[in-house]
């Protein structure tokens, strides 16, 4: 099944408010995932496992690697 942009974007500031606790206001596509939103490795693969099982796509940790705002992610998400 594949998801659209817009609904890969919402379902990913839903995992990080329910998981992380961060305000929504706060996820916006340019946010930075370290410096910003303070999300660090472990939690990226945390986040990464909630997208498989939303996606049901096998995406590679690697896939992350260069991945430095919230877009990004995204973008990883949806060209999978």
């Amino acid at each position: 099944m594949s998801h659209s942009r817009e609904t890969i974007l919402e379902q990913t500031r839903k995992i990080l408010t329910e998981l992380f606790e961060i305000e929504r206001t706060d996820l916006t596509e340019d946010a930075l995932l370290y410096e910003d939103l303070d999300i660090d490795s472990i939690d990226t693969v945390d986040l990464l496992i909630e997208l498989k099982r939303f996606t049901g796509k096998e995406i590679q940790p690697q896939s992350f690697s260069e991945s430095r705002t919230l877009g990004d992610i995204v973008t990883v998400i949806a060209e999978h």
